[in-house]
Parts: C-alpha cells; structure tokens; sequence
C-alpha cells in the first residue's frame, strides 16, 4: 500500500513531513518529470531521504500517490461517461481525459506501461483501475457499433501510453498528444461499407 497505513493515523508532525513530500513531488515530476532525484525532492521539501523511503519506500510508491487523485477523476469520468448517448464519443472523450494525464509527467507514460505488467509495483493498481474504466467504455462503443470489435482494452491502454510517450519526446505534448488522439481514434473507428 502506499502512503500512511490509514487505519493508523500518524502523528501530526509524521503528516506534515508526508504532506509535503507529497506536495513537492507533484512540482518535481511537473517541472523535471517522473525521473527527478527523490533525494532532491526530500531536500526541496525540507525533510531527509529517510524520511521520504519511510512514507514511499520507491519512486513509483510516490508517483502512485501523486497521481492517485486524477486516476480517481478518470475512474469517475469513465462512469459518468457509460450514460452518455453516444457510445464512440463517450470513448473519444474519456480517451482524451487518459491522454492529457498519461503526458502530466514526462516519464509517466513509461512508468505506466511498465507497472502494468508488474503486479508488484505500487502503480499496478493505478493502471488497472484506468484499464478497467477504459475497457467499460470500449466494450460498451464496440457493442453499439461505433468502435472495431477486434481491439482490445490492453490495446487501448498501450495507444494512449504510446501516444503520451510520442507527444512527450517531441516537446509539445500539449499540443500534438490531442491531435494524434483523434488520427488513432480514426482509425479504431468501426470501418462503415461503402
């Protein structure tokens, strides 16, 4: 589990030593991406790299609870989105939403895709969750028609990492991650005869 055991409450000076190596963490990761020191994030935070390992005992444990509010957020959207009329929009919606959080970080894209497979790393779950959401709104596009059916939600899940990873390495994920979303959701769009 990451962060504090939370049927432990921990002292108030334990919370605040978490609460802003927390806090700093999400500056770092946005200004120097998901591979910044975690030594220096302790040290910019004002607390020592033990007591960081004592809270987040790895890099992912503390990307896992820095991005554990936005994967939340795509959770809930994915469920807002399941009552919207149309299925293959709904999918193009929350696709873009997992976009624009799988380029948050420079480095988050790869962290994902590489937790996913590891059971054991404390993102696993993370990715799972957005699998999960992603899937829910695939199966649910495929079925009204509007998506292939031969597509998969672990191929989804892998497109929009790609694609946050390409957007990334050129230096406007910004800009070029929503364009290249809508070129690949062309071409996952149920082929219609001509």
């Amino acid at each position: 589990m990451t962060g504090p055991d939370r049927r432990r409450p921990l002292r108030a000076d334990a919370r605040r030593n978490y609460d802003r190596v927390l806090a700093q963490a999400a500056i770092d990761f946005a200004e120097h991406g998901a591979d910044v020191s975690l030594d220096d994030i302790a040290r910019r935070a004002g607390v020592g790299s033990a007591t960081l390992y004592r809270h987040f005992p790895s890099r992912d444990a503390l990307l896992a609870e820095v991005i554990r509010g936005s994967v939340e957020g795509l959770r809930a959207e994915a469920e807002r989105l399941l009552g919207a009329d149309d299925a293959g929009e709904a999918l193009r919606t929350w696709l873009r939403a997992a976009t624009v959080h799988a380029t948050s970080y420079r480095g988050l894209s790869t962290s994902l895709m590489s937790s996913f497979y590891d059971e054991g790393s404390p993102l696993h779950e993370s990715c799972r969750a957005m699998h999960a959401a992603g899937g829910a709104l695939l199966a649910r596009a495929q079925e009204s028609g509007s998506v292939r059916r031969d597509l998969s939600a672990e191929d989804l899940f892998t497109l929009v990492n790609a694609l946050a990873w390409a957007a990334e390495w050129n230096g406007r994920a910004a800009t070029v991650a929503p364009t290249l979303l809508d070129v690949v959701f062309n071409g996952v769009r149920e082929a219609k005869p001509r």
